[in-house]
């Protein structure tokens, strides 16, 4: 397989060398997280050459043996050398059984600096804390953006790579396969063996068809405001057996996958979250495409699911705003930066226009305002929003 450097990530990793915390790699299944260790691991080989680097992949034959938290510990302690600084990078680690007691124990003798990546259910976010009593430190990893599929290809056109990136998705692995119908092959057997699997075997779920019913249901409705009780009284109507509390638990499931992210409702007027319908979107709108297929395309919201993407993976905060009646599809907060942002498919039509731009208008300060659309040109401004272009504004960026 064809590897691209991923230096916004790698940069991440570099410059956390030495912190006391445990370095997570997370991400969803098959975004590069494995990839992006190895990349890591010869940066130390040639900048760190004194230094022992203990590498152990639980994917591997020769590791097996290592599965369980004491012969970890044996394993790393017999590579330790007196002196030496200690990297220690284990890949896959939830196939070691209790995992979290060795990384602890591990880290109290201070000898080491750990980085570790996993299965997307079995290390999730909300669960870090926990395992490991505060002591992390996060680096989220995404599928390829544009800019990096860009590279991949050797493309220098954002106009025309979009155009193939739009269907291709960011998940590397599937451009291996020549055809479309291979490629969503390949992305609906990572849904099946690898992110649901995950999830069932992670919380015990027994009904299966219910959990996938519900996944279809979210993927074709990203980008819409839903509710755990809306997604359950849907599913009811079409006789599966199911409530809203359910539905919440299997929400907070796929989204502990990483497989969805969820983007919360905040009031501009009232600086407020607002407790009730929130937005989900998935980590690649590929899944969607490969699990409904694409007859019923909406651009508008997949659109959006990639603009709202491109946001996290750029490392903002991300909130739907509301504003008297209106809605504003993104309020973007990173430290003292703050955007305001909407995303349309076609502009062209002036009705549309007015609607997209008027929620912009309306706020009263001075934080940048802008227009996302596919409007094959270069950018310009209407009353001090920026219309830009979907694939000008996902090219340009550090990834």
């Amino acid at each position: 397989m064809k590897l691209i450097d991923r230096p916004y990530y790698l940069q991440q990793l570099i410059r956390i060398i030495g912190t006391p915390d445990i370095k997570i790699i997370t991400g969803v299944r098959r975004c590069g997280k494995s990839k992006l260790m190895e990349q890591f691991e010869q940066y130390l080989l040639a900048n760190y050459a004194s230094s022992v680097i203990i590498k152990i992949n639980f994917n591997l034959k020769e590791f097996r043996k290592y599965r369980t938290a004491e012969s970890l510990e044996e394993y790393a302690e017999s590579k330790t050398l007196p002196g030496r600084r200690c990297f220690l990078l284990i890949d896959e680690v939830q196939r070691c059984e209790n995992f979290e007691e060795a990384i602890n124990s591990l880290y109290e003798t201070g000898l080491y600096d750990i980085y570790i990546t996993g299965s997307n259910a079995f290390l999730s976010s909300s669960d870090l804390s926990t395992l490991f009593v505060g002591r992390q430190y996060e680096i989220p990893v995404y599928p390829f953006s544009l800019k990096e599929y860009m590279r991949y290809y050797d493309l220098s056109d954002p106009q025309s790579a979009f155009e193939q990136y739009f269907f291709d998705g960011g998940m590397a692995g599937a451009y291996l396969y020549p055809y479309t119908e291979e490629r969503y092959n390949y992305i609906r057997e990572i849904y099946e063996t690898l992110i649901v699997r995950d999830i069932q075997q992670k919380y015990h779920i027994r009904n299966k068809a219910m959990l996938d019913q519900m996944i279809d249901y979210m993927l074709d409705n990203i980008s819409n405001i839903s509710s755990s009780k809306s997604i359950s009284d849907n599913l009811i109507r079409k006789k599966v057996k199911t409530n809203d509390k359910t539905i919440g638990n299997y929400i907070l499931y796929v989204c502990r996958s990483f497989l969805f992210y969820k983007v919360r409702r905040y009031d501009l007027k009232g600086k407020r979250y607002l407790e009730t319908n929130d937005k989900y979107y998935v980590c690649d709108p590929v899944f969607r495409r490969a699990k409904l297929g694409t007859v019923n395309m909406d651009y508008g919201r997949t659109y959006e699911n990639l603009v709202a993407i491109e946001l996290l993976r750029r490392g903002y905060e991300l909130y739907v705003g509301k504003l008297y009646q209106k809605e504003i599809d993104f309020v973007a907060k990173k430290r003292d930066e703050e955007l305001y942002i909407q995303v349309s498919d076609d502009i062209t039509d002036a009705k549309t226009f007015l609607r997209e731009t008027d929620p912009l208008l309306k706020i009263q300060n001075a934080y940048p305002k802008i227009l996302i659309a596919r409007t094959h040109h270069p950018e310009y401004q209407y009353e001090g929003i920026r219309i830009i272009d979907l694939a000008d504004w996902l090219a340009d960026s550090n990834f």
